[in-house]
C-alpha cells in the first residue's frame, strides 16, 4: 500500500481534520498516482472557518495591531517563504505537474508580494476634504472590509494566493483560502509559515475540499465580506451570482483567449520565442496563454516553419527535472478536455501541423501528457479560436493589415491579455490603446509584477489584482463630518 502524506486544515490557528473526518486523494500528474490525503471539508467546516476569520477580525490581537505592525508580519512571512522556496516548489510540482524551473522561480519571486504589500500597510491614507459647508470639518478614512475569501486555481496556487492575501492582510482584513481540490498541499504547507511568522489565530485559514461542498458554503456565508476568485469563466460566473445574492464585494480573474500578434516588421527570432512562451510554457495552463497566434500574411509561412522547428524540439517528461520544458496536464478532467478540443479543431477543418493527441513518449510514463499542438488554417469563428482550451494547443490565424488584426484580436468574449510584436513604436502604441485587454505586452510575453495591476476586460473578470490599486479593493471608504458650529441651524433643513 502506498504511503500517503496526510494533511490537516488550518482553522482558527489550529490544525484540524474535516468535521466528519473525510479525506480525498491528491494525485501526482506525472505518475498519475495519489500521494497525499486532504481533508474533505463541507458546510460545517466552512462555518468554522468563517467564524474564526470573523472573530479574529473583530476581537483579539489582530484589530489592535498598528498598520506598521501588520506590515512587519507580512515582511517576516516573506522571509520565511524565501527560506523554504525550494522545498515548497517541489511540493507544488508534485501536486500540479508544472515545471520545477517555473515553480521554483515563482516561489523565489513570491516573497516580493509580501514585502511590497507589507510596505503599503502603513501608507493607507485618507484625505481632508475642502468642503463647501460653513463651520464643518470633513475627512475620509479607508477601513478594512472584514473576513475575505480567496478561491485559488490549480495552475499556480501560491502565486495566485499572493495576489489576494498580500493586499487583504495589509489592509487589515482576515482571510480564508479555499484552494483547488486538485492542488491543496502547497497552500497547507504555506499555512505553516503563516503560523511560524506569528500572525494571530484566525487571521489566515485554509479550508480544503470540493467547490460544491465547501466552496459554495463559504461564498454565501454571511460572515464573508468579499470573495476573490481565480479560475474558469463558467465557475466565476456562478461565484459572482452567489456572492451578488448577498451584495458581497468580488474580484474575479477568469479565462482568456489571448491574441499574440506578429507583424511583418517584427524581430522574427524573438517573436517565435514569444509565441512558444505564450502557449507551451506551463503546458498552456495559464489564463494569459497566447492561444491565438495572429500572423501577418507576408510572414505567415516562414514564421510557421520557424515555429515548428523550435516547438518540435520541446523536451517533455518529469517536471521535477530542470531541463524539462513541457510537463503534464494537471488534472484528468482537464486532460480529457484538451484532447476533446483537439478533435473539435480537426472536425472544424483546421490543419494539425504539430502534435494533435496524447503524448506516448517513454519519458512521459503514465502521466497526463498532451503533445504540443499547432493548428493552421484556423478561422477566428471556430470554437478552437473562441473557447479557452487551457492546454498546449495553438491556433494560427493570418491577417492582412492592422485593422484586421485588431478586429480578429478583439472578436472574442475574453480580454485578459494580448501580445504585439513590432519594431514600429507608433504601431505598438496604437495597438496597446485599441486592444481590449487588461494587459498588453509589446515584444515580450508573460511578464508580471507585484507592482503592476492585473485583470481582465469583458468576460475575463472584474477588478484588478497587484499594485497599489489592489489594496483599495480590500478597503471601504468612510466619510466623517465634524461640525465646529456653536449653534445648530434649522434641524428640519439638510445641511
Amino acid at each position: 500500500m502506498a504511503e500517503f502524506v496526510r494533511y490537516k486544515m488550518f482553522i482558527g490557528g489550529k490544525w484540524t481534520d474535516a468535521a466528519d473526518g473525510e479525506v480525498f486523494e491528491s494525485f501526482n500528474p506525472f505518475t498519475g498516482k495519489p500521494w497525499a490525503l486532504i481533508p474533505r471539508g463541507k458546510a460545517e467546516d466552512a462555518n468554522r472557518a468563517a467564524e474564526a476569520a470573523h472573530t479574529a477580525f473583530t476581537t483579539g490581537d489582530w484589530p489592535k495591531l498598528k498598520a506598521f505592525q501588520r506590515g512587519a508580519l507580512l515582511r517576516k512571512l516573506a522571509d520565511l517563504i524565501a527560506r523554504d522556496a525550494e522545498r515548497i516548489a517541489h511540493i507544488e510540482v508534485r501536486d500540479n505537474g508544472k515545471l520545477i524551473a517555473e515553480m521554483a522561480g515563482q516561489l523565489r519571486y513570491i516573497p516580493q508580494w509580501y514585502h511590497y504589500f507589507g510596505g503599503l500597510a502603513d501608507k493607507i491614507e485618507g484625505a481632508v476634504i475642502p468642503t463647501d459647508k460653513a463651520e464643518m470639518f470633513n475627512f475620509t478614512r479607508h477601513e478594512p472590509l472584514g473576513a475575505c475569501l480567496g478561491i485559488t486555481a490549480w495552475n499556480s496556487p501560491l502565486l495566485l494566493l499572493a495576489y489576494k492575501l498580500g493586499p487583504a492582510l495589509a489592509a487589515g482584513n482576515t482571510f480564508i483560502c479555499k484552494p483547488s481540490e486538485f492542488t491543496s498541499a502547497s497552500t497547507l504547507e504555506f499555512a505553516k509559515l503563516v503560523e511560524e511568522a506569528g500572525f494571530p489565530p484566525g487571521v489566515f485559514n485554509v479550508a480544503t475540499g470540493f467547490g460544491n461542498e465547501i466552496g459554495d458554503a463559504l461564498v454565501v456565508h454571511p460572515r464573508i465580506a468579499k470573495v476573490a476568485f481565480t479560475g474558469s469563466e463558467r465557475t466565476g460566473t456562478k461565484v459572482y451570482e452567489r456572492a451578488a445574492s448577498q451584495l458581497k464585494r468580488v474580484t474575479l480573474e477568469l479565462g482568456g483567449k489571448s491574441p499574440n500578434i506578429v507583424f511583418d516588421d517584427a524581430d522574427l527570432d524573438n517573436a517565435v520565442k514569444g509565441a512558444i512562451s505564450g502557449i507551451f510554457a506551463a503546458t498552456g495552463q495559464t489564463c494569459v496563454a497566447g492561444s491565438r497566434l495572429l500572423l501577418h500574411e507576408k510572414i505567415h509561412n516562414q514564421f510557421v516553419d520557424r515555429l515548428l522547428a523550435l516547438a518540435s524540439t520541446a523536451k517533455m517528461g518529469d517536471p521535477s527535472h530542470m531541463d524539462t520544458q513541457v510537463g503534464p496536464v494537471t488534472t484528468p478532467p482537464q486532460y480529457e478536455k484538451v484532447l476533446n478540443y483537439i478533435e473539435i479543431a480537426k472536425g472544424e477543418g483546421a490543419t494539425c501541423v504539430l502534435g494533435g493527441g496524447r503524448a506516448k513518449r517513454p519519458e512521459c510514463g503514465d502521466g497526463w501528457f498532451v503533445e504540443p499542438t499547432i493548428f493552421t488554417g484556423v478561422d477566428n469563428k471556430m470554437r478552437i479560436a473562441q473557447e479557452e482550451v487551457f492546454g498546449p494547443v495553438l491556433s494560427v490565424i493570418p491577417f492582412r493589415d492592422d485593422d484586421e488584426a485588431l478586429h480578429i484580436a478583439n472578436d472574442v468574449m475574453y480580454g485578459l491579455a494580448a501580445g504585439v510584436w513590432t519594431q514600429n513604436i507608433r504601431r505598438a502604441l496604437a495597438m496597446s490603446e485599441r486592444l481590449q485587454a487588461g494587459t498588453v505586452w509589446v515584444n515580450t510575453y508573460r511578464a508580471i509584477s507585484y507592482m503592476t495591476p492585473f485583470g481582465g476586460y469583458k468576460r475575463s473578470g472584474l477588478g484588478r489584482e497587484n499594485g497599489q490599486e489592489a489594496i483599495m479593493s480590500y478597503l471601504q471608504t468612510k466619510a466623517v463630518w465634524i461640525s465646529t458650529a456653536t449653534d445648530v441651524p434649522n434641524p428640519f433643513v439638510m445641511r
